[in-house]
């Protein structure tokens, strides 16, 4: 009989251990792990995430924003946070709480600088992002002398690593693309290292970085999607286990006759005998209208049952005119069996969005800790 009573996102610690392992197996010794916890640590629970990592042996934790870290810092994390993206008006609650920044552009640079010094800082520790092709924020190659210059002038921060992202690295046809990105990032950061004096961390690949491009793991690496059981390829993706499994129950079924309709705007009309059961899950949940007449489905008795009708905000309805089941029956919307990735692929999207996207609203439950 299922435990399973209402809505809930179940956390596999287990399998995050597992994950991170596989990743880390994939690095040579000594190469830094830096575990991806944004976005409420791929839609999970960050601090839960964050703090099995941390006793796991992760050396960074990144974030996207200064509310993340924070976030993290108050539920007793102490390992080393980078912000990806810190905006000027947070940067004193940034140095309050000992996240470390990425930056970016002359703009974010200066008003750092200035921040910092404000808050009698001395080397306090930051990260020089460059855009190496992804074209989306990054110093560029001409930047290096102005960037170099503006570290001259002061000693209230120190540059404790210089960071890149590449573009594509999951897809096998863009291979020259991303050569050239680790290339760039190679022919930048030698530019830095000959003028400062020292050689900061280096640091450019992703999950798919990590398992495609050992060229790039350079002295840490930062593993995202992979931790959470997604390699974006089918061949990783059988080596690792999904950590979030999201299931609800069904509340209760209905009969409808050829002709009658389901939910709002009659969007489903029945053209023969149809059995439906209800789930209370909706896009207030994260799962989004997309999902709606039959571009989505979820698991019930280990059949496919398909959304039909429009998502409602609390409520799908789903077609299981062929399944064996009753009211209060287990509904799977994705676990290890049943992937965010399969289940978002069919319906136009990625894993990273149908996992991201899970409510806080929907109830956390840490399952298989040791």
């Amino acid at each position: 009989m299922s435990s399973i009573k209402e809505t809930v996102l179940q956390i596999n610690l287990a399998h995050l251990t597992h994950n991170f392992n596989y990743l880390k197996s994939k690095v040579n010794p000594g190469v830094k792990i830096l575990a991806v916890v944004k976005a409420s640590g791929y839609g999970s629970d960050a601090s839960i995430i964050a703090k099995h990592l941390e006793k796991a042996g992760a050396d960074y934790f990144a974030v996207a924003y200064v509310s993340e870290g924070i976030t993290l810092r108050k539920s007793g994390v102490k390992t080393p946070i980078l912000v990806l993206h810190p905006q000027p008006v947070n940067f004193k609650k940034l140095i309050e709480y000992q996240l470390q920044p990425s930056l970016y552009s002359s703009r974010v640079l200066s008003a750092f600088i200035e921040t910092a010094a404000e808050q009698n800082q001395k080397d306090y520790p930051v990260h020089i992002k460059f855009n190496s092709g992804l074209n989306r924020i990054g110093f560029s190659k001409n930047d290096v002398e102005h960037i170099l210059d503006t570290l001259h002038k002061t000693k209230a921060i120190k540059v404790a690593a210089l960071l890149s992202h590449l573009a594509a690295s999951e897809d096998a046809t863009e291979k020259e693309f991303t050569i050239k990105q680790i290339n760039s990032f190679k022919e930048m950061t030698t530019q830095m290292i000959d003028k400062l004096g020292y050689t900061p961390i280096l640091h450019q690949s992703n999950t798919s970085g990590i398992l495609n491009y050992p060229e790039a793991h350079f002295d840490m690496v930062r593993a995202g999607i992979g931790l959470y059981g997604y390699g974006n390829d089918a061949k990783y993706d059988s080596e690792l286990k999904p950590v979030a499994g999201l299931k609800s129950v069904i509340s209760q079924i209905h009969e409808l006759e050829p002709g009658e309709s389901l939910g709002y705007n009659r969007a489903f009309i029945a053209s023969e005998f149809t059995k439906t059961a209800t789930i209370p899950i909706g896009h207030a949940d994260g799962i989004s209208r997309q999902y709606g007449n039959k571009k989505g489905f979820v698991t019930i008795q280990n059949k496919r049952a398909y959304i039909i009708g429009n998502v409602c905000m609390d409520m799908i309805m789903v077609d299981v005119t062929d399944i064996d089941c009753k009211e209060g029956d287990e509904v799977v919307i994705f676990d290890s069996n049943s992937s965010a990735a399969q289940v978002a692929e069919i319906s136009g999207t990625i894993s990273y969005e149908l996992l991201t996207a899970i409510s806080p609203r929907v109830k956390r439950v840490v399952i298989d800790d040791n």
